[in-house]
């Protein structure tokens, strides 16, 4: 049955409806809700109102992971995920590198772009282009009451552009506008930029000597890819400092690992899932600050393709006895505006690295990205990435099988030399709950 006025009825009433009419009045569904509710009515509020139709909190454990010694200054990074192994990895990667000089990074850029798209009946490029160019500023001053505070912290808009797209569209144009948004991730700001640049274009053209009705906005939007803001990380060391721990040997090891890169370089069945694990610690990082996951996933794989083929964001070289691993991807990232001065974990987080600005938080967040696609090719290529996952999730899989904590100390005592498979760790519990004494 279709509901209506949703939106507009108290959070109680939503619940209400919601366990009338989806799980038959069942108490239990209620009080799962009730249970992750905020005992600070005051925090829960403000949870309450970061979107529509807010009935409770949904958890994700929040973890960190330390010695990420990034430019010669020690972080301890907060990481918000659910995958078990995730936090393990990034932690073991920046320790591995701590020893060895750390992590280096440099942001390239932070230029952020916009877009107002529209179509031009014309058949003269150059005319529009005059039009344009006679006009661009008044595109400056009628946008000065939006860019102003921007401009007082070295912001703004950076350049305006008339592009040519009809080889993909006919009759489609756009206004294409770069940004510089200092420590604001400045969606809302490039975007209210945009919507009145284009209100100058409509206005202005009624005047001009093009025909107004040729002439349509067709929709003004920030882009999520974000090329020209670039963050690089580099790490390096003497291929004998490659010690892994296991029965092959350093020069072995740098090698195996960088064929692996370079697979995933040619590979794009294998680079979809290399750069996945790249995200998790990249997403992690961006969790807990607040920021906006999607737009970076969406980014970073659109940068991933940027040569015709989907490929590595990560690249590994041997070079004169030297082992050398790097990423560069896109981050648009900010540490002002949006939920970063409301949820108190997000603020926690900041805090926890000093409060950085949005280009160090750049270089944090790629540097976590490295260090987890690090940890994880040094796994696949050497035990294999089983082994460390499946112990990660052991205790996972015991809490399904509602395991008690001393069944729990067993089990895992047992699995300590051995890969816990699903089926084998159900057996085991199986016998340890029967009585069976392991051995």
């Amino acid at each position: 049955m279709k509901v209506s006025g949703f939106s507009k009825l108290s959070k109680t009433a939503k619940i209400e409806w919601l366990i009338d009419n989806h799980f038959g009045g069942y108490e239990k569904a209620r009080e799962t809700l009730i249970n992750y509710w905020h005992s600070d009515e005051k925090l829960q509020q403000i949870h309450d109102e970061f979107i529509e139709n807010t009935l409770t909190n949904f958890y994700v454990p929040f973890g960190i992971a330390p010695n990420f010694l990034i430019n010669g200054k020690n972080y301890t990074v907060p990481m918000v995920i659910e995958e078990s192994s995730v936090v393990a990895a990034a932690a073991k990667s920046a320790n591995f590198w701590f020893d060895k000089g750390g992590f280096k990074a440099t942001v390239k850029n932070t230029i952020k772009i916009g877009h107002v798209h529209f179509t031009w009946d014309g058949d003269r490029f150059d005319l529009l282009q005059k039009f344009i160019i006679s006009i661009n500023q008044k595109f400056y001053a009628e946008t000065h009451s939006i860019t102003a505070n921007m401009q007082k912290r070295g912001g703004g808009i950076v350049s305006i552009d008339l592009l040519d797209k009809t080889h993909d569209i006919p009759n489609y144009y756009q206004l294409e506008v770069k940004f510089e948004t200092c420590d604001s991730m400045g969606a809302n700001f490039i975007n209210s930029c945009l919507e009145k640049l284009a209100e100058v274009l409509k206005s202005e053209i009624d005047s001009s000597s093009l025909v107004p009705d040729q002439i349509e906005v067709v929709m003004c939007i920030l882009s999520n890819y974000t090329p020209e803001c670039l963050v690089r990380v580099d790490v390096s060391c003497p291929i004998e400092e490659m010690v892994e721990g296991t029965d092959i040997t350093a020069q072995k090891f740098a090698e195996r690992f960088t064929l692996a890169v370079q697979i995933a370089e040619t590979q794009p069945y294998r680079a979809v899932t290399h750069n996945k694990g790249i995200m998790n610690g990249i997403d992690s990082v961006i969790l807990a600050t607040g920021n906006d996951f999607r737009a970076v996933e969406a980014s970073a794989h659109a940068y991933a393709s940027r040569n015709g083929k989907y490929s590595s964001l990560t690249h590994a070289q041997i070079e004169d006895g030297m082992f050398n691993f790097n990423i560069e991807v896109p981050l648009a990232l900010g540490t002002v505006g949006g939920i970063t001065g409301l949820h108190p974990m997000v603020k926690f987080s900041h805090q926890l690295m000093g409060n950085p600005s949005a280009e160090e938080l750049m270089m944090i967040t790629a540097t976590v990205g490295l260090a987890q696609n690090f940890s994880a090719l040094r796994s696949l290529t050497t035990t294999g990435i089983q082994q460390g996952h499946m112990k990660m999730h052991l205790l996972n899989i015991l809490n399904q099988l509602e395991a008690t904590e001393d069944e729990k100390k067993v089990i895992v005592r047992y699995f300590t030399k051995n890969t816990p498979h699903h089926a084998e760790v159900v057996d085991v519990f199986r016998r340890v709950r029967g009585g069976e004494v392991l051995k």
